[in-house]
């Protein structure tokens, strides 16, 4: 089991996130690429940490939209939904030639990785974009969407596309018997126990997950999404990065 973590956040003179404490401690780094966050000087220094540590580096398109923080559903055509995956993907892998480095996989953010995971048209859009750009690849993206107790929809329509994909869990989100995430607006949709934390993301390495109905429900996913914004979730990374090498 993989640990992601959204990197590059920053912003000019505005700092987001701890990027340089969580980087030693997890596999995989979602660097946003200008749209929601981010600017080409915080993209380079997350790309140069990545080396450094040896951390896959992966894009993390968003949606247009620095106020909102990428959180915010903006209308699009599919097309638009295309061509502005393509322009971010192509804006990091343009940084990451420059240091040597190399993109692994593309992860939406925000309120576009909820639209691709409840709108076909939305993902198909993002699939075309990433094999688009696979075809003038030495070797291919992967996408990271969310794992479901039912994924044969996704890979399927992904297989259509020769794009690989990536199923991601969450460390800190409470799960419906449905294998859906709980809605934040619903009490006890994010859990702050880091004992609870650690519990969960030790039973999805175990290829499955305690719903918050107290059911057990099998969940088959490559990499956990992890927080690295403060001091005390940095720590939570390590320990979680020391228990899955356990």
């Amino acid at each position: 089991m993989k640990l992601n973590c959204d990197m590059g956040e920053s912003f000019g003179s505005w700092e987001m996130g701890n990027d340089a404490a969580a980087m030693p401690w997890i596999d995989m780094a979602n660097v946003a690429c200008g749209f929601h966050a981010s600017d080409p000087s915080h993209m380079a220094k997350t790309v140069e940490l990545a080396l450094v540590h040896g951390v896959e580096i992966g894009a993390h398109p968003g949606y247009d939209d620095k106020q909102g923080f990428g959180r915010r559903h903006i209308p699009h055509t599919s097309q638009e939904i295309t061509q502005l995956v393509a322009y971010q993907v192509g804006a990091l892998d343009a940084i990451c030639r420059l240091y040597g480095a190399t993109l692994n996989y593309v992860k939406p953010h925000g309120a576009l990785y909820n639209d691709m995971m409840a709108d076909p048209s939305v993902y198909e859009a993002i699939l075309s974009a990433v094999s688009l750009l696979n075809m003038q690849r030495p070797s291919s993206l992967s996408l990271m969407i969310l794992a479901r107790t039912d994924n044969r929809q996704y890979i399927a329509q992904a297989a259509k596309y020769a794009v690989p994909l990536l199923f991601e869990a969450f460390a800190d989100r409470a799960y419906q018997s449905t294998g859906l995430l709980v809605p934040r607006s619903q009490a006890g949709s994010v859990y702050h126990d880091t004992e609870r934390i650690r519990q969960q993301v030790a039973e999805l390495a175990g290829g499955w997950v305690t719903t918050i109905d107290n059911q057990c429900l099998k969940l088959y996913a490559d990499t956990v999404c992890v927080h690295g914004d403060n001091e005390e979730s940095v720590m939570l990374v390590k320990q979680l990065h020391e228990d899955l090498r356990r």
